[in-house]
């Protein structure tokens, strides 16, 4: 039992040490003028983001977003009105969902791009007959 005691000392020492190095949540709000989340932290920075950008936010109203709880450690966010939770390191590195979800995203943007050489290809697709036909298996052989 002493030695399980020791492990569960070492890993909230552990943790201890991991928070004082990370910066935490002092306070989030919604700010509507601007359209952003804000979230202050105790670096003493201010990281400010659109909701719609975040997993589980992607179709929040501003008033689903006006109230946020701040975790007791300060590194999550929890939404109420949308069942949803940030994960604070995690926004802090750039990440504002999981990594399906963010592949996801990425996809569906890579999919919508439209540049002018992208037309200029389909239109020159289109003057050859568009796509070939497919050729189903049977009829080769």
């Amino acid at each position: 039992m002493a030695n399980h005691d020791n492990e569960i000392e070492t890993a909230n020492e552990r943790a201890s040490a991991r928070l004082s190095k990370t910066p935490t949540a002092l306070a989030a709000r919604y700010d509507r003028r601007i359209g952003r989340l804000v979230i202050d932290l105790s670096s003493g920075l201010s990281v400010a983001f659109k909701p719609h950008h975040a997993q589980g936010l992607e179709r929040a109203k501003p008033e689903h977003l006006s109230k946020v709880e701040i975790s007791p450690s300060g590194l999550g966010l929890h939404f109420p009105a949308l069942d949803a939770d940030l994960y604070l390191p995690s926004i802090l590195e750039g990440f504002l969902g999981s990594r399906r979800w963010m592949a996801e995203q990425l996809g569906r943007a890579g999919g919508q791009a439209r540049s002018e050489a992208k037309a200029a290809a389909v239109r020159a697709n289109g003057k050859l007959g568009g796509r070939p036909k497919k050729v189903r298996v049977a009829d080769v052989a």
